[in-house]
């Protein structure tokens, strides 16, 4: 048994730190990397219009209210999300204070653990079983691991957090990152489970097995399974449970395991489990909101979306492709040649192998099933891609990890290789492009009337110099890489360089982007705070700006067009002689278009940034009063 345990240890680059040292310095360098990537200056910034503030104001309302089921926003029930989300940032309103990290926690949390669950998985199913000594297998992980499954896996659960999609969205207050999380560790503990159950069958024959033992029995993987789907369904709806179904069934007709994998996750149990978690919420906003609920929640934001344009949110089919392309640059530029490597028409091949093996096929059906699906559905935004990464993620780690460990004998060359040698150079490539792209970006910038001044300021920064230099550099470095021989590194220079990127140039334009379009918005929260009177109106005439709402905690009617302001204004001092004056912000322009014919009549209170505040008296909304401004 020594001899064949020494081989096997030869074969895998012989590991010489101690177990329990390599898992704390991969535990600490994964809590490093999401501490820079998600929870860095988090909430330094204030949130971002239209989308952040209408999730961080329901979730005050629920606060202040002490209404937890049914959200509201501006005073009106809002009906686009369900609860979790809201849930998770008023818990952390009370426990950190309403404000932007509070906000923002929920989403930053669920990428770190959901990096944490892509990085233990890949730990546990990087080494193709089949190929270890059984004797070596029985012992209990983390003992024993290869080096090359302790690089996968830290290299895995980098990828999954190191991309440009996933880092958006898990620094924003929004649902997108909970439900990619929940879905993720659902699938990921679906596999588990998957992997565990023919290890616990062959071990219950009594025929000698080269499966991992788990830490969890199967059982306990599938009740994990159910309980994420269930909270999956509590952060998106229907999506939380339709998606991970097709996958998994999908995946089960290829395999021929349907019947089979059908009796071992006992479906009954999880539909049990799923109903005493995610349904009780929904029995009670219904009862609380009626059809109202139904149509708008099930009618117009699920079934409308998958069969319609919404919002104005049409895309080409090709959408997702260029989407992934840039979103998970620079990993990207693998996913072609990792899904290749799989070999995956080989049907056979694949039936024939342990369930442990199946990880990489999995991880194709997890990320062709997303991309599919919200292919067909009409209505396409970037956000709906986000729980395909972590599939993306592992397809890229588990192809560079082989990669990397191949001798020089075992590297023959075939089109397989040719391929490869392509990819890489894809890669730099794609850095070139990336910083062609970044120097002239001011030229692509359309004209915001919210921040005019924004594409000077950023000239001016030096910041699109830097990011383009940093990514000169990074091309640089893995050119000279690939002239030695030493592409293997490669994907340190990735990380690297983003990493940099990413703080040297993507975060200081951040905040400049914050101070020209967020920051006059919310002082002039503060000031409404601050000088309006109970049962005073506000009206915003511009483009609609909700963290107004949040940040003034005042309720705010907003108008884009400016005769409708005036005519909802004429209609309130109309109807009530006594209201007080009007509180108006907007544009100049916008305000002006509001036809006082004195200008003198109304008071500006308050400029910031492109924008006024000003008091208008309602004598200048009813037709005597105009009349009287005229003949004076």
């Amino acid at each position: 048994m020594k001899l064949q345990m020494n081989r096997f240890w030869d074969t895998q680059s012989k590991i010489s730190v101690p177990p329990k040292f390599a898992l704390i310095l991969s535990i600490l360098g994964l809590l490093g990397i999401g501490w820079i990537t998600f929870l860095w200056k988090l909430g330094s910034v204030g949130l971002v219009d239209e989308t952040e503030p209408l999730f961080a104001e329901a979730a005050r309302q629920m606060v202040v209210t002490g209404d937890w089921i049914t959200p509201y926003f501006n005073q009106e029930t809002r009906f686009d999300k369900p609860p979790l989300i809201y849930w998770l940032m008023a818990i952390a309103y009370q426990i950190f204070g309403v404000n932007e990290w509070a906000v923002r926690l929920p989403s930053a949390l669920s990428a770190i653990f959901l990096m944490g669950f892509v990085f233990f998985t890949l730990l546990y199913f990087t080494i193709p079983h089949s190929s270890i000594p059984s004797e070596i297998n029985e012992l209990d992980p983390p003992r024993n691991i290869p080096r090359k499954a302790w690089f996968c896996a830290g290299l895995g659960g980098a990828i999954a957090a190191v991309n440009f999609q996933t880092i958006a969205w898990a620094r924003i207050g929004v649902s997108d990152m909970l439900l990619s999380a929940c879905m993720g560790i659902a699938l990921l503990a679906f596999f588990w489970g998957y992997a565990s159950s023919q290890a616990l069958q062959t071990s219950e024959n009594q025929v000698k097995t080269s499966l991992p033992s788990t830490v969890l029995t199967a059982d306990i993987w599938y009740i994990i399974f159910y309980s994420f789907i269930a909270l999956a369904i509590l952060a998106k709806g229907p999506v939380g449970i339709v998606l991970p179904g097709l996958i998994i069934g999908s995946f089960a007709i290829y395999l021929g395991q349907v019947k089979e994998l059908w009796r071992e996750i006992k479906p009954l149990r999880g539909i049990l489990i799923i109903t005493i978690i995610a349904l009780p919420w929904y029995l009670l906003v219904i009862l609380a909101n009626g059809q109202t609920y139904i149509d708008t929640f099930f009618g117009y934001h699920n079934f409308e979306r998958f069969t319609q344009v919404v919002n104005n949110h049409s895309e080409a089919w090709y959408f997702y492709f260029l989407v992934i392309l840039t979103g998970f640059a620079p990993w990207s530029i693998y996913l072609p040649i990792a899904i290749a490597r799989l070999r995956f028409w080989k049907r056979s091949r694949w039936q024939n192998q342990p369930r442990a093996n199946h990880l990489g096929l999995f991880a194709l059906f997890w990320l062709s099933g997303i991309f599919i699906f919200f292919t067909v559905a009409v209505t396409k935004l970037p956000s709906y891609i986000l729980p395909a990464l972590p599939a993306a993620a592992i397809l890229v780690t588990l192809f560079w990890s082989e990669e990397s460990f191949k001798t020089d004998r075992d590297r023959k060359p075939d089109r397989f290789s040719l391929f490869v040698g392509v990819s890489i150079i894809g890669n730099l490539i794609l850095f070139l492009l990336m910083a062609t792209a970044l120097l002239y970006i001011t030229r692509l910038l359309t004209p915001d009337p919210a921040m005019p001044e924004f594409p000077m300021v950023l000239t001016n920064s030096g910041l699109i110099e830097r990011g383009a230099l940093i990514l000169m550099a990074s091309a640089l470095i893995g050119v000279i890489l690939v002239l030695k021989r030493q592409w293997r590194w490669m994907m340190a220079v990735n990380m690297a360089g983003f990493l940099a990127f990413f703080m040297l140039a993507v975060m200081p334009v951040y905040f400049i982007f914050d101070s020209e379009r967020q920051l006059p918005v919310r002082q002039l929260a503060e000031i409404i705070a601050q000088v309006k009177q109970p049962e005073q109106q506000v009206v915003m005439v511009a483009f609609e700006k909700p963290s107004l709402v949040f940040y003034s905690h005042q309720p705010i009617q907003f108008f884009r067009r400016s005769n409708h302001a005036r005519e909802y204004l004429q209609e309130l001092a109309a109807k009530n002689p006594n209201l007080l004056p009007f509180l108006v912000l907007g544009y100049p322009d916008k305000i002006k278009g509001l036809e006082i014919p004195n200008p003198e009549a109304y008071q500006v209170i308050a400029e910031r940034g492109n924008y006024w505040l000003v008091e208008m008296p309602k004598q200048l909304f009813l037709p005597e009063g105009i009349g009287m401004k005229d003949e004076k």
